[in-house]
């Protein structure tokens, strides 16, 4: 499947569990006071599968090796930080609260590698 469908879905999927939060999770959600946690986590989806379509928008041959793990770094952050703080707000599971900072690292990890890469962002 190509980078812009699969950030295609992600994107889909953000806005599909942003309106279910705001409005079916509502009350549950206040009354646990879980709405900012759910909130972050709908908002690093979605950046990250805008960030995922960009890249994706790119010609296949200027899609370099860090270009390509910075997608893959993405994609697991979107597993890991928002799905994590999505599992925690709607159920308090507690061992989510570790998993949490192991998704942020690989979205930062993302962004490392194309900050210090010597190869860069290819330029369209």
């Amino acid at each position: 499947m190509s980078l812009t469908k699969v950030s295609s879905l992600l994107a889909i999927l953000g806005i599909a569990l942003g309106a279910f939060g705001a409005h079916a999770l509502r009350d549950r959600l206040l009354a646990t006071g879980s709405t900012d946690t759910w909130e972050t986590a709908v908002f690093y989806h979605l950046v990250h599968a805008i960030a995922l379509f960009c890249v994706g928008l790119l010609p296949a041959e200027k899609i370099n090796r860090p270009v390509r793990w910075a997608a893959r770094l993405w994609i697991g952050g979107i597993a890991l930080f928002s799905g994590s703080l999505y599992l925690l707000a709607l159920f308090k599971w507690s061992f989510m609260g570790p998993i949490t900072p192991i998704g942020g690292l690989l979205f930062m990890a993302g962004w490392a590698i194309l900050l210090f890469s010597k190869a860069g962002v290819p330029k369209l």
